[in-house]
């Protein structure tokens, strides 16, 4: 994260007396509806508006705008074909007086954060990914978002990589810092992607994956909806999922991943589950107090990437 992305926004407190407001000024027919804090998450608040919608708004980075407006564009045309329920847009809030930015109404998908209630139903789990992933996974069309910072080969995060091991290793947070440069190194030496650039959520941590009863049964925060290679969503497979079920996840997913790709796609889950860690130990890096429901899925991911890593 940079400096800019992780500025608080401070001008405007954002409370449910303020999302009334708005509410009653730009959508007065759910102006009225029952009105309670959802999550605070990296880029927006989420507050539960009734029983089957929500309001999400920017509070804590410059970029949160832009990420919203995407999901409001681009999401409703993709929400039919995916076999998980996702957030789909409903209204949009312009920036007013009373908030300075945008904002947005989503329908509400009910499930726990994985990163508070992990998937341990290993076989449901998997075909439950599988399906929404391929579904998901269309050729992206003309006009299509393109990450900055994700969707890319895993050589352009190549700096980011190193920064990140040298901070976990110095932080404590990794036995085997040679076995992860391993996997990455790996990656970086898979050829890259050669299809079309495909639609990707390209944020499937376990805080934006939703579970009920053991299993997967949501999908949220498409902000960084972008088009490029697969293999940074199907880098998920190891941070979501429970041990033993990563093959059944590639065999469900459609077409079969090439070799390349889950070499790839490796590379890019010990990328993000360095990120996790960081952003998981307080006083390292993330919000204060850091987010420790992010740090067991990052360590147990990098077991399971590591254990057959070739040095």
């Amino acid at each position: 994260m940079t400096q800019t992305q992780t500025q608080t926004h401070s001008e405007t407190e954002v409370t449910a007396e303020l999302i009334r407001d708005l509410l009653r000024d730009q959508h007065p027919d759910l102006a009225e509806r029952p009105l309670s804090l959802g999550a605070r998450g990296w880029d927006n608040q989420l507050w539960r508006l009734g029983d089957d919608l929500a309001v999400r708004l920017p509070w804590a980075t410059q970029t949160a705008d832009e990420l919203l407006l995407k999901e409001h564009a681009w999401l409703p045309g993709l929400a039919p074909r995916l076999p998980l329920p996702v957030p789909v847009p409903q209204r949009l809030g312009q920036p007013s007086e009373r908030f300075p930015r945008p904002w947005i109404v989503t329908t509400w998908v009910p499930g726990e954060p994985a990163d508070r209630s992990p998937a341990m139903r290993a076989a449901e789990s998997a075909d439950a990914l599988a399906a929404f992933l391929t579904a998901l996974h269309q050729p992206a069309p003309d006009g299509a978002p393109f990450g900055r910072d994700r969707g890319g080969p895993p050589a352009r995060y190549a700096g980011g990589f190193a920064r990140q091991l040298a901070a976990v290793t110095a932080a404590g947070l990794v036995p085997d810092p040679d076995a992860v440069r391993a996997v990455w190194e790996d990656a970086v030496a898979a050829p890259d992607w050669s299809g079309p650039p495909l639609w990707l959520h390209a944020d499937l941590h376990p805080a934006n994956v939703l579970t009920a009863d053991g299993t997967l049964c949501g999908v949220i925060d498409f902000g960084d909806l972008c088009a490029g290679d697969p293999a940074w969503d199907l880098a998920a497979a190891w941070l979501l999922l429970p041990d033993g079920a990563v093959n059944r996840f590639h065999a469900a997913y459609e077409p079969a991943p090439d070799a390349a790709t889950l070499r790839r796609a490796r590379g890019l889950a010990v990328l993000k589950a360095l990120a996790y860690l960081l952003i998981g130990d307080a006083g390292v890096h993330g919000r204060p107090g850091g987010k420790p429901t992010w740090g067991p899925p990052a360590q147990a991911a990098l077991r399971r990437l590591t254990a057959t890593a070739h040095r």
